[in-house]
């Protein structure tokens, strides 16, 4: 595929029909993996020769490499973000009855790792512009048998943790963060994970840092908290064969610990592309006539994004039909999330109805995730921001030339580490979580 290069994408303001690219994927897993094919293979390899493939040598050290990057003194690997979610509530002794505060406008694992323990969700609004957990109405839903609150980090931005901590402390209750999607994002230059009681983590593949499979991480600052969350991960189990208490199989792979371990130093850069990425939208956006249809995100001044999702909001009702017309065209694009988790039909027995969250449903029927990954290039974002003037029938604006790709993050306020239309067939495993 020819494509015009960089440089000459950044310099101009307009492109014809006849400029765009024929595709542009939402990712591109292929483009990570090929350039470090050989160091994957080989530490694959050696996990293979070793013979020891839960919880071996690699889990240990990618657990101590991970506690440096992001500042916390305790990393429990384990099986999957989901059962990480699990596995904090059951260090917090969540069980039968209690309720826990978690937003609506999230993955399912959020809330169904609370009625996996008998629990109830409580489902609390967002903020409209950050599609983030809105303080207020945490503070709103706390009652005598809250037991935890959740904020989740969502699309690489942390949660408003300035608001969100003094309420838990209020009210005498543990946060655990769901920082599933927002690995080395920070608030005030405190990474994620290190923000309340115990941080919940992902390694999906299609997460900033992803492996090869499922797995996930904790992190705590609480000696107490680790020293549950190492138990319940295998069973309840130490010594060998003896159980103290009832755990859950929740073991990291080694093979995926190893190929983790190879990713782990590329993390940061990565997530710079990400901002540089984001940045660039926002200025192509600017280019067009677009205002008063496509509301694109911004950054957060207090601490760095990580822009795991670029999520716009359609400003009417026509958000599938664009996502048809960019399909059409070759643009991936994916709904996180079109059914909020209090309409979701296996919570019909709690008794929520449309309109008990209305910034949440307004999401759900109005965002629209664009390509982001660290390997997209100016050409292939040019490409998705012009379909999209293209079905507007959007015109361009004068507008400044394009500022360096240097000068644009310089702009972006970041800070330095440490710190779901459906397909026309779902499928399980195509979940983009």
């Amino acid at each position: 595929m020819i494509r015009r290069s960089p440089e000459a994408a950044t310099t101009t303001t307009h492109q014809t029909t006849g400029d765009l690219l024929p595709a542009v994927p939402l990712l591109a897993l292929d483009r990570q993996y090929a350039a470090l094919r050989e160091q994957i293979r080989e530490a694959i390899n050696r996990v293979c020769d070793s013979g020891r493939f839960v919880l071996g040598p690699d889990v240990a050290d990618l657990e101590a490499e991970l506690a440096k990057a992001l500042g916390v003194p305790h990393v429990i690997s384990c099986a999957s973000g989901s059962d990480a979610l699990l596995l904090a509530l059951m260090a917090l002794d969540v069980g039968t009855g209690d309720e826990v505060i978690v937003p609506s406008y999230t993955f399912f694992a959020t809330a169904s790792a609370v009625t996996r323990l008998g629990a109830v969700p409580i489902f609390a609004d967002i903020d409209p512009v950050t599609y983030l957990v809105d303080p207020r109405d945490i503070e709103k839903k706390i009652s005598s048998r809250t037991r935890a609150i959740v904020p989740v980090h969502l699309f690489g931005r942390t949660a408003d943790m300035d608001a969100i901590g003094p309420i838990a402390v209020k009210a005498g209750l543990p946060i655990v963060e769901d920082a599933a999607q927002s690995i080395l994002s920070t608030w005030h230059g405190r990474c994620s994970g290190s923000l309340g009681d115990v941080g919940c983590f992902s390694f999906y593949p299609t997460k900033n840092l992803g492996g090869a499979g499922d797995g996930g991480f904790l992190t705590t600052t609480r000696d107490d908290v680790a020293k549950s969350l190492r138990l319940l991960r295998v069973h309840g189990m130490e010594p060998r064969y003896y159980h103290e208490v009832i755990g859950i199989n929740s073991r990291l792979d080694s093979i995926q610990a190893a190929v983790l371990r190879v990713k782990l130093p590329h993390l940061d850069s990565w997530t710079t592309a990400r901002q540089m990425n984001a940045a660039r939208y926002q200025e192509i956006f600017s280019e067009y006539d677009l205002a008063s249809r496509v509301a694109v995100p911004g950054d957060e001044p207090r601490g760095r994004h990580v822009w795991n999702q670029f999520v716009i909001r359609v400003l009417d009702d026509s958000r599938d039909a664009l996502r048809a017309h960019l399909a059409k065209h070759g643009v991936g694009t994916e709904i996180y999330y079109p059914v909020p988790l209090h309409l979701q039909k296996c919570f019909t027995h709690l008794g929520w109805a449309k309109g008990d969250l209305p910034e949440t449903e307004r999401a759900a029927e109005q965002t629209l995730a664009l390509p982001i990954f660290p390997e997209l290039d100016s050409a292939e974002q040019r490409t998705v921001v012009a379909r999209i003037a293209e079905f507007f029938s959007a015109t361009t604006r004068t507008a400044p030339i394009a500022k360096p790709r240097q000068e644009v993050l310089a702009n972006t306020g970041s800070l330095p580490s440490p710190h779901f239309i459906r397909r026309a067939v779902g499928k399980a495993d195509d979940v983009r979580c």
